[in-house]
């Protein structure tokens, strides 16, 4: 059975209450929630961690290295910001996919960049929590085309 983490940074907590026309109406309870089921679904064991806290994101990657087959993360701010982030993922040798809840090409100029994609498997963005469905089931899926 594989383990995935997903990883979730800076207000992500918030979700439901902040920007609702960026990020919904679901809170993240709403979001752990389908994240659980979807796992089971594929017979996937999920882990879900939150901090708004770089040093913190940074140390949660570190100890995923020899533990989690693959990494879903959604940086938040830190996705434009954080060398440090960006180098823990290196670091990690499984499959790693970057998730935004909100399109950030459809945002404000500086978040059209993100440091941590270079290092990332692939990337999903601007289709709302439903994201998170679609990188489980895309992990599920390069997961297994990898044994």
């Amino acid at each position: 059975m594989s383990k995935i983490l997903i990883i979730n940074g800076p207000n992500l907590n918030l979700i439901g209450e902040r920007e609702q026309s960026q990020y919904g109406s679901k809170d993240y309870k709403f979001l752990q929630d389908i994240c659980e089921k979807k796992s089971k679904e594929l017979n996937l064991t999920l882990e879900m961690k939150q901090s708004n806290v770089e040093g913190e994101i940074v140390d949660i990657i570190q100890s995923a290295r020899n533990e989690f087959d693959g990494i879903i993360i959604n940086a938040g701010g830190y996705s434009h910001t954080s060398v440090a982030i960006r180098d823990a993922l290196d670091i990690f040798k499984g499959k790693i996919i970057e998730l935004h809840i909100s399109n950030i090409y459809k945002r404000e100029e500086f978040r059209h960049k993100s440091i941590i994609s270079g290092v990332v498997t692939g990337i999903i963005c601007g289709l709302g929590i439903n994201g998170y469905i679609l990188a489980i089931n895309s992990m599920h899926e390069i997961l297994n085309e990898n044994k």
